[in-house]
């Protein structure tokens, strides 16, 4: 990716974030990066080519941070509440793009094109932690195992990003639902 499209990607979620989906407009975006909007089109066409590029870049920030939190892991089971606790870590960039995310998935009722999109990304996320799961000996279905906890983290970003629940309170939670999947 070029340097610019990085940029122009970084005010996108910048943007989402604040104003949402709905909110998300070309000029709002130029502004926040300082550069026209004819470069805008340029790299990306036009706002729905925004969007999809926006949600892959999200989509890749999020793996990168989770994936770098397992990475210390020395066990599997270690590895998993890394993975889904990258999520829930009180930095600027992590509030941000899980900000961006959810504003993105909530469009999706509206915006069609986003559906496919989303649902790839998540189908991955499952996958992934599943993979993980199996490894930790749990008797658990992992797949649906899986499925509820990222979703839980999903719902329990949510909350906290919200303000309807505090940070400790989220990862307590996490906890107590990791305990309850892997030690049936």
């Amino acid at each position: 990716m070029f340097e610019r499209q990085q940029k122009i990607l970084e005010a996108a979620v910048r943007v989402i974030a604040r104003s949402g989906v709905r909110g998300l407009r070309v000029e709002k975006i130029a502004a926040e990066a300082g550069i026209s909007t004819s470069l805008i089109y340029y790299h990306f066409t036009n706002r729905a080519g925004v969007l999809q590029k926006t949600l892959e870049f999200v989509n890749d920030r999020a793996a990168t941070y989770t994936q770098e939190a397992a990475a210390s892991a020395d066990r599997p089971r270690a590895e998993l509440e890394l993975r889904l606790f990258g999520e829930l870590q009180d930095t600027e960039a992590i509030r941000e793009n899980s900000t961006a995310w959810g504003e993105l998935r909530a469009s999706a009722v509206f915006t069609p094109e986003l559906r496919a999109p989303l649902g790839e990304s998540t189908r991955v996320w499952v996958a992934e932690v599943a993979e993980v799961i199996r490894r930790t000996g749990s008797r658990a279905d992992a797949e649906d195992a899986a499925e509820r906890l990222t979703s839980l983290v999903e719902g329990l970003s949510e909350r906290w990003l919200s303000g309807s629940m505090d940070l400790d309170r989220a990862r307590d939670l996490l906890r107590g639902a990791i305990a309850l999947e892997l030690d049936r």
